[in-house]
């Protein structure tokens, strides 16, 4: 720990970091009064949430009851209870639940960070009480990026994969319309109408500044920090932290920081927010808190490299991991080239897996996953189906016509050529099963096998092996023209196509264990005066459980809002949220 005689400057608030949970905190602290300053090492803002697809797991939230989805938080609760299990962290599950919607209306009305309901979005595990179909995900408004002026190329952008065209998003709602571009006027106007617009911006800007999902959640933080006149420091790394009369068990005062090549020592009154992102880049700690062997692939930003972590582990932190099955948050990617040697990854969400007419085998040609499941239920499968038969990678097998009504991965629906994509190493092709199990190291009797079941199970419409197409969650991303089950058809239209996928965290689950407050704990229990923590920082209040879309943005908001306010003197503490959860354990 540093001990600083002499201050350059003094703030209520420093927050490490400007991603959205870095910036959340910020926008609430100077909303409430506070004189913050935010630091982000790399020359970008937004972080991991700028590629997402800025989906927020709210129960309960004002949106969505407003476009009728009545959505019961009580049920919320017994559905997380069941899902991570144990009296460990539900404290902090109750004040999430709590707290969550009258944190988002906060950013709603007061900011320009706003959001829309999803609507129909199942949770994950619809086989537990409590689940819901509907009314708990939403998603940031669209924004335009030409509001921020200059500044909209300091926003970092979405994957290559996640554009088209070299730099045009596209929302999961435009995509039928641009598929479907020649097949009605309304499709064809609304296609030729986001071409135009992109063409327009590649005038001025280094892509298109309409921009949707995560990419729009940082960029509404982004452009209301500005509005409030609030500092970001960028290529500003905080190096220490400082603490009263240098004492290790000291309130933390402040942090030494560089920046562009000068140190600084910023005192705090109130204290330091650390939000750097997690520990993703960190070999250390992604050994430390990672399934064996640790996946090599992650989709986190290259800048977490765990500095957070470092940081309070110094000043006397613990760091809770035990309890977070496999550490991370997780979705199997498909490996793809980009320019020259670089190459990228393209995350399997959700438009491939459950439509009909695909499986995913292991080394010996077997299926080892309902291959609809969540992106994160998946992984687990692969490291579950790893311990016997190598799963990494795993295998997803279609045939062209899939490929040519669907798409696969990077591939996009309509691709018929398929001769690019084989070049590139991106996929294997082959007339039969025999050779494209040859082709790709799997055993060739085994793949066989599987896919001959998998028809059966097609034409009766039941999947008996894994229920494919059983679950809401499958449904809604199936194919519901496909009958009788949107989730399964048969693998028969030579030729057939493989596309190998591997393990990758989207975001950490281990990480600094904090109370209701985001205050972190040390390794006695007790809270560190004046440091706090949220976004990937913050162990999860999901203990490495995925209950449906935005596990990790919708806790990044509620508690860097939860900080802010603590550090403004205004927070309620755990009261509210502890005796309603008792209120509503009574009534069960």
């Amino acid at each position: 720990m540093a001990q600083v005689t002499a201050w350059d400057a003094e703030v209520d608030l420093l927050v490490a970091g400007a991603g959205p949970g870095g910036m959340a905190a910020a926008l609430v602290g100077a909303l409430e009064g506070l004189e913050v300053m935010v630091c982000e090492k790399s020359g970008q803002i937004g972080g991991t949430a700028s590629t997402s697809a800025g989906t927020l797991w709210i129960p309960g939230n004002t949106q969505s009851r407003r476009a009728g989805y009545d959505d019961s938080p009580e049920q919320a609760e017994i559905y997380m209870d069941r899902l991570v299990g144990g009296p460990k962290g539900r404290d902090l599950r109750s004040v999430y639940l709590e707290t969550g919607p009258a944190a988002i209306d906060y950013y709603d009305t007061r900011t320009d960070v706003q959001f829309l309901p999803c609507g129909r979005h199942p949770d994950y595990q619809q086989n537990m009480a409590g689940a819901a179909v509907t009314g708990r995900a939403i998603v940031p408004k669209p924004f335009d990026g030409r509001l921020l002026g200059e500044d909209f190329r300091l926003v970092r952008p979405p994957i290559g994969e996640f554009m088209i065209f070299g730099g045009m998003m596209v929302g999961k709602d435009d995509i039928p319309r641009l598929i479907g571009r020649f097949k009605s006027a309304a499709n064809f106007t609304h296609s030729a109408k986001l071409f135009l617009r992109y063409l327009s911006d590649r005038l001025k800007y280094p892509r298109g500044t309409r921009i949707a999902m995560g990419n729009a959640l940082v960029a509404r933080l982004f452009y209301s920090l500005r509005k409030h006149k609030v500092p970001i420091r960028l290529d500003t790394a905080i190096r220490e932290l400082v603490r009263e009369d240098g004492r290790q068990d000291g309130r933390v005062v402040g942090a030494v920081v560089d920046s562009g090549g000068r140190t600084l020592r910023v005192r705090t009154r109130k204290g330091v927010v650390l939000a750097t992102g997690g520990f993703a880049h960190n070999r250390e700690f992604r050994k430390a808190f990672m399934p064996q062997p640790v996946p090599v692939h992650s989709l986190a930003c290259e800048t977490d490299t765990g500095d957070g972590l470092t940081l309070a582990q110094a000043a006397g932190a613990r760091i809770d991991g035990d309890q977070h099955r496999g550490g991370a948050f997780w979705t199997p990617v498909s490996v793809t080239r980009r320019t020259g040697n670089w190459r990228g990854l393209f995350p399997h969400l959700a438009l491939d897996r459950a439509k009909p007419g695909l499986i995913a085998v292991n080394a010996a040609g077997r299926r080892f996953v309902n291959e609809g499941a969540s992106y994160h239920d998946f992984v687990e499968a692969m490291f579950d189906s790893h311990k016997l038969v190598p799963t990494m990678p795993a295998w997803l097998i279609c045939d062209s016509a899939f490929v040519a009504k669907y798409g696969l991965g990077v591939v996009h629906p309509g691709t018929r050529n398929l001769a690019p994509h084989e070049k590139s190493g991106y996929l294997t092709t082959a007339p039969t099963l025999e050779d494209l199990a040859r082709k790709i190291g799997v055993d060739p009797a085994g793949l066989a096998d599987s896919v001959r079941r998998h028809n059966g199970f097609a034409r009766t419409g039941s999947d008996l092996d894994f229920g494919k197409g059983d679950s809401e969650l499958n449904r809604f991303n199936g194919d519901p023209e496909n009958k009788p089950n949107p989730c399964l058809k048969p693998i028969e239209a030579a030729p057939f196509v493989a596309v190998a996928v591997w393990p990758a965290e989207i975001a950490c689950s281990a990480g600094l264990a904090t109370n209701v407050d985001g205050q972190v704990l040390g390794e006695s229990g007790d809270p560190i005066q004046g440091l706090y923590a949220c976004g990937n920082d913050m162990a999860s209040i999901m203990a490495g459980t995925y209950p449906g879309p935005g596990t990790t943005l919708g806790p990044a908001l509620v508690f860097a809002y939860r900080v802010a306010m603590h550090a403004a003197g205004k927070s309620d503490a755990a009261g509210k949220a502890m005796a309603g959860r008792e209120e509503r354990a009574a009534a069960r």
